[in-house]
């Protein structure tokens, strides 16, 4: 058999919807030693993951840890435990992950019903009032920040109205936890997922997940087994509680990102974190609005950390992002479902969130969209951003 050639990835600045780029603390503390999954170590390490845990989703939940599997796993798990079969889900759909929630919901028997809004746009009260007085749902899902037009969907006042109809609150926090602030205990929150791979700036491999006292009585007063093994959170919680029952053998070198990544938004600071995300993302969009290129989302409700932009017309889509990889190193999402060849999606998450990459990115598209014959003032999106940085004290 032929021997494959050595790992050798290329260096790339990740500024697309996900992966991130990766701390190098982070890429440091995947190399330490493995030890066992039940090493006093690693079970030490797990209760420090779980308390930076509740800290970064701002709950006491007991039943707060991160499941051994990507963010998607974190939704199939709030989901699957939550539901059995023929229990009814409204669920928020304005974009591929609300249709994604969905879908799992089905699969585990629910009965779905979609409540729907224009992609880029987002939820209001009155827009889910009507239907959870006549569906009265057993669980309401929504995407906190849609990965797939940059829209930032408030949870306050939804989740007010969810609890007045007696229905549970899961919210998908895959893109928001870590770049804009997510109040699972002060907005009654009963179940959330979010993943390692975004705004905590760790590799794929971890889905953080929570569940409310009020969720777990639903959960223990289930009918029916969870419809996974793996992901049923009754024996996980025997695993990340006191008891420390083998369920399975956890990916102990990815709990070690996490627990590095997690030290480093601590150590800055949950609102200086939100204040930086903020920062950069404001640069950016002040660098576009030079060149001509407007967002998708809503305005007013526009993620910080994925920034979802019009393509000009007369430019092309694949070219720009294609070059942008090969010459300058730097990875952009393309759109996706109603936004596939309309937008670009720029992420500013976790440690990308920085103005050397706002800065890099925008003198790179100046020089591909003048190539292209795109009209604007050289220099202007780069002149843009810098006015903003130099505007900090």
């Amino acid at each position: 058999m032929t021997v494959a050639p050595p790992l050798n990835p290329p260096v790339r600045t990740l500024m697309g919807p996900g992966p991130s780029d990766i701390h190098p603390r982070v890429l440091e503390a995947l190399g330490k030693n493995t030890v066992g999954h039940l090493d006093p170590y690693y079970l030490s390490l797990m209760d420090d993951v779980q308390r930076m845990l509740r800290e970064l989703f701002r709950t006491q939940n007991e039943l707060t840890m991160a499941i051994s599997a990507t963010g998607s796993a974190g939704m199939e798990a709030t989901v699957v435990n939550l539901i059995e079969p023929d229990d009814k889900m409204v669920v928020c759909v304005n974009g591929v992950f609300g249709g994604r929630m969905a879908d799992v919901a089905e699969r585990a028997g629910a009965k779905v019903v979609r409540a729907e809004r224009p992609w880029g746009e987002v939820f209001n009260v009155e827009d889910l009032r009507s239907v959870l007085a006549k569906e009265r749902p057993k669980v309401v899902g929504i995407v906190m920040a849609e990965t797939s037009t940059g829209a930032s969907q408030p949870i306050e006042e939804i989740s007010k109205l969810v609890h007045e109809h007696d229905a549970l609150l899961l919210v998908d926090a895959v893109t928001s936890l870590g770049g804009i602030p997510v109040e699972v205990d002060g907005w009654q929150i009963d179940a959330i997922y979010s993943g390692s791979q975004k705004c905590l700036s760790c590799p794929p491999g971890l889905a953080p997940i929570s569940f409310s006292p009020r969720a777990m009585e639903v959960i223990k007063s289930r009918k029916t087994k969870v419809r996974s093994w793996y992901l049923d959170v009754s024996m996980l919680a025997s695993y990340w509680g006191s008891d420390r029952a083998y369920h399975h053998t956890a990916p102990i070198n990815m709990s070690y990102g996490l627990y590095e990544a997690l030290r480093l938004i601590h150590g800055e600071g949950l609102e200086n974190c939100y204040a930086r995300h903020q920062l950069n993302h404001v640069a950016l969009a002040s660098g576009l609005e030079q060149l001509g290129i407007l967002y998708a989302a809503q305005e007013g409700h526009r993620l910080p950390m994925l920034n979802a932009v019009k393509i000009p017309d007369g430019i092309d889509d694949a070219q720009i992002r294609r070059e942008l990889l090969q010459r300058f190193g730097i990875e952009i999402g393309g759109g996706l479902g109603a936004f596939k060849g309309k937008v670009w999606r720029i992420g500013l998450m976790g440690y990308a969130a920085r103005s050397g990459n706002v800065l890099l990115f925008l003198g790179a598209l100046e020089q591909l969209l003048a190539e292209q014959g795109h009209k604007f003032q050289h220099g202007a999106g780069v002149a843009a951003a810098n006015a903003v940085y130099l505007d900090q004290p």
